[in-house]
């Protein structure tokens, strides 16, 4: 059964025309009851049903005139409510706004002052940590008197317990460098294969201490340039290979490799060790934060160290490249821009 479908009129654009009309006094509510009944009565018999307000007219409830002056006021009366919403929503926008501004303000203000604190707190502890070294190197020499071998065993501790702290400290000078916004680099040509080779053998007596085997992956010319920082990539490298001892266990294996990618070199740190959930990945490089951040967390440190590597290695146009399986160990890459050498002039070397 085809029904007739309504003809488009402004009563369309306005809902509960009868209650309007029976507030307005200009329609009683038993007529409305009525009307409504009759309205339903078509609907079930299947026959075209008209809007009500046509209805009303047809019936002689109301008059058109009526009918159009309500529908006309209702639709005025529905566009200044709507006006009156959207002033008040730009309002509550406009005020929102304004709180978030100020908490923003407030926040970077608050940054600001940690990244001060952290500076100010970092070269305060410089002080007193070089008097420790001094006496430390005085005592360890000799020079305040011969020692036996329990003093010298006690005075080799504290040197590593020296050691972590002067890098501690390092790392929270470094990270508040990088708060400010102020990272500087110096790229030059470095020679990746001469500073991992050096790096390795400052951490191999820590990674035998760990009974792990710590192996180097070179070309085999041995010099391989690519544009860096010399004391930054350094860095880096020195704290990816210290996590890989950290997190792998003893009879682990942790290889350091430098490899030829085309127009790049990759440096990686590849190692047997616990591994990292995917799923918790991209938390490494938060700073502050340790996936084991329990009361009881077996591994120290202060959670900066990937943060302020991935800055690093973020100033020199690149990124920390991470693939971890849980159980099985995690493997740590990035990519610097490859030195090409320059080709011999023919003639250099001519007789005069």
């Amino acid at each position: 059964m085809n029904v007739t479908p309504v003809p488009l009129t402004p009563e369309i654009l306005v809902p509960r025309l009868g209650d309007y009309l029976v507030e307005r006094g200009w329609l009683s509510q038993e007529d409305l009851e009525a009307v409504l009944s009759y309205q339903a009565a078509l609907r079930d018999r299947g026959q075209e049903v008209p809007l009500l307000g046509q209805l009303l007219v047809k019936l002689g409830k109301i008059s058109q005139s009526l009918l159009d002056q309500a529908i006309t006021e209702y639709v005025l009366q529905l566009r200044a409510a709507l006006e009156e919403s959207n002033q008040q929503l730009e309002q509550r926008v406009q005020q929102r706004t304004a709180e978030l501004e100020r908490a923003l303000q407030k926040l970077s203000e608050l940054n600001q002052l940690k990244a001060n604190f952290v500076a100010n707190i970092s070269h305060e502890l410089r002080t007193p940590l070089t008097h420790l070294k001094g006496y430390h190197e005085l005592l360890l020499s000799g020079d305040l008197g011969a020692l036996n071998e329990s003093q010298l065993h006690a005075l080799r501790t504290m040197q590593r317990a020296i050691e972590r702290l002067e890098r501690l400290i390092e790392d929270l000078i470094l990270f508040s460098t990088t708060e400010r916004g102020n990272l500087p680099v110096m790229i030059q040509p470095i020679d990746l294969c001469t500073l991992c080779r050096s790096l390795v053998e400052q951490v191999t007596p820590r990674a035998r201490d760990h009974r792990l085997s710590l192996e180097l992956s070179c070309p085999a010319e041995g010099e391989l340039f690519a544009y860096g920082d010399w004391e930054k990539i350094g860095w880096v490298i020195h704290q990816l290979l210290d996590n890989a001892i950290k997190f792998t266990p003893a009879g682990g294996q942790i290889v350091l490799a430098v490899d030829l990618m085309s127009e790049y070199v990759e440096v990686s740190v590849t190692d047997t060790g616990i591994g990292i959930p995917a799923n918790r990945i991209q938390e490494l490089f938060e700073p502050f934060h340790q996936l084991d951040g329990s009361s009881t967390r077996r591994y120290g440190g202060t959670g900066l160290g990937l943060s302020l590597a991935q800055k690093i290695i973020e100033a020199h146009n690149s990124v920390i490249s991470v693939t971890s399986e849980l159980g099985r160990g995690s493997r740590f890459s990035f990519l610097l821009r490859r030195v090409f050498p320059q080709p011999r002039l023919g003639g250099e070397h001519a007789d005069g």
